[in-house]
């Protein structure tokens, strides 16, 4: 049991650096898009296009993904996305030279293919090594290395982008015209990190952990197919995966829409009035706040109901963003802060709640998970709107109805019906 423990803390630890780059890549699109607003004279709506490019890639390539993972490996999945991931962020070189919004999108697009593709096979991996009892907790875990990541990347893109070169040979600018050589330099140096990460892994032995979807043997998919469930058709009579599926679209939604508009909000006269290199760092306090949670929660859900603390944290959540619409001023602002301790678990305990029970069917049910992280394109699309209406502080309300959401998961839906779910695998 002690050589199996060591034998797993290894490849966790390899792992932990996975969620740990793509998390930092990730957040550091929330200082992309106050920056580009400005740059490049952009409204609400269209500055969040970074984030719909960015996530939107979830849903186009999650499906593809699932099917490269279960035909290649766990592990040549994630070296193919560790190397997409690196010529998306080389693509940015060019982006920035050319002062072109259109092809920072289209960079933004390709590296966000490679992050899908190491969602897709990282997450259930994690889950499948060791027992089953313990995977959120080991969700957890990794995806605390994830928040690390977040919390790290405003801070070096406060310092980096938006508190960039300035002064007369830049015109005052960060990304746009001289100062793209601010945005080139650091994104070379994640593709070089993310070439070295995918050479490490390839070169390292990976227990095999569960098998995906396509690997099982002929005799269990054809024990399936006598039973009357086509693959394609069975996993959309998973209740529980369905309704999870929709918890992951609106909790990435609600986190990314407000990671992406709190630099903006902070500046604004009536919250506090915050300079731009400022109210980055203080953005890391944001996702800092789920590093943080995602360490506690990885102890304290061996002890607590999965399922009840999201509940909690969700309802918890809400209520903050209800301080903040009410009260406006600076304690709005530390109320948005905070939401980030309580996103803390969401994630990693909808995703392992949402595949219990799948069996065979877990690579699909994965990659319909990740395919829900296109949330993070339409929230924040919402939320934009609304701010260009509205103002910024009352389009809160759109999160705000995306933690509502996630408490019902987290006290019903759940469960698993038991016509279906792990009663039918």
């Amino acid at each position: 049991m002690k050589g199996r423990s060591l034998r797993l803390h290894r490849p966790l630890i390899l792992l932990a650096s996975l969620f740990f780059i793509w998390g930092l890549i990730t957040s550091l699109n929330d200082i992309l898009v106050p920056e580009l607003k400005a740059a490049f004279t952009l409204d609400y709506r269209r500055a969040a296009l970074v984030q719909f490019c960015f996530f939107g890639a979830y849903f186009v390539m999650s499906f593809p993904s699932g099917y490269l993972v279960e035909k290649r490996g766990y592990k040549q999945g994630i070296c193919i996305g560790l190397v997409g991931a690196a010529m998306g962020c080389v693509l940015f070189y060019p982006a920035a030279g050319s002062s072109s919004y259109p092809l920072f999108l289209g960079a933004l697009f390709v590296l966000a293919s490679g992050i899908t593709l190491l969602q897709v096979a990282a997450n259930p991996y994690v889950a499948s090594l060791g027992s089953p009892n313990s995977a959120s907790s080991r969700l957890n875990l990794t995806q605390a290395f994830n928040s690390l990541g977040t919390a790290i990347g405003p801070y070096l893109g406060s310092l980096f982008i938006l508190g960039g070169p300035v002064g007369p040979e830049t015109g005052g600018v960060g990304v746009a015209g001289a100062g793209a050589r601010a945005v080139q330099t650091p994104y070379l140096m994640l593709a070089g990190a993310l070439l070295a990460i995918a050479a490490i892994v390839g070169a390292s032995r990976l227990p095999a952990g569960a098998q995906p979807q396509a690997a099982r043997s002929n005799a269990d998919l054809k024990g399936s197919l006598d039973r009357g469930r086509s693959p394609r058709k069975a996993v959309w009579a998973y209740s529980h995966l369905v309704l999870g599926t929709l918890g992951i679209f609106v909790y990435v939604g609600a986190e990314v829409s407000i990671g992406s508009f709190l630099v903006s909000f902070m500046g604004q006269k009536d919250i506090a009035a915050l300079a731009a290199p400022v109210a980055g760092r203080y953005l890391s306090l944001y996702w800092g706040g789920a590093m943080a949670g995602r360490f506690i929660g990885a102890a304290l859900m061996m002890r607590v109901r999965p399922a009840r603390a999201l509940a909690t944290n969700a309802l918890v959540a809400g209520l903050l963003i209800t301080l903040a619409i009410s009260a406006a001023g600076r304690t709005a602002m530390w109320a948005v802060l905070a939401v980030g301790l309580f996103n803390s678990i969401m994630f990693p305990t909808i995703f392992a709640l949402a595949i219990d029970g799948l069996g065979e069917r877990t690579g699909e049910g994965s990659g319909l998970l990740c395919m829900a992280i296109v949330g993070g394109a339409v929230v924040p699309e919402l939320q934009a709107s609304l701010a260009d209406s509205v103002g910024l502080l009352h389009s809160f309300v759109v999160p705000l109805a995306c933690y509502v959401y996630i408490a019902f998961y987290g006290m019903r839906g759940y469960r698993q019906a038991r016509g279906g779910g792990a009663s039918a695998a």
